[in-house]
């Protein structure tokens, strides 16, 4: 029972972790127009709110990245160029 609650924790971690590594440099340019917007006097509420909106992004992003299996494609991408893999696969044909 823990271990299928770990399980799906640890599932939507990933999928929040995947939506903000792609989301890089988005993070950058939202953190700095919030700097920008506590100085102009924003509402502090305004500038929450599109902090949470960037996160179910991530999270929507990072769940659709794995739903298409689009993590797969990404690591066959990054075994391509690894000497290890490519070693490995010359060895067992």
């Amino acid at each position: 029972m823990m271990m299928e609650k770990s399980y799906k924790l640890l599932l939507w971690k990933a999928y929040f972790d995947k939506g903000f590594s792609l989301t890089n440099y988005l993070k950058y340019i939202i953190a700095i127009l919030g700097v920008g917007a506590v100085f102009k006097g924003f509402s502090l509420l305004w500038i929450v709110a599109v902090g949470v909106v960037y996160a179910v992004l991530c999270l929507i992003l990072g769940r659709v990245w794995f739903y298409y299996k689009l993590v797969d494609t990404e690591l066959e991408v990054y075994n391509k160029v690894n000497p290890f893999v490519r070693e490995m696969r010359e060895k067992f044909k």
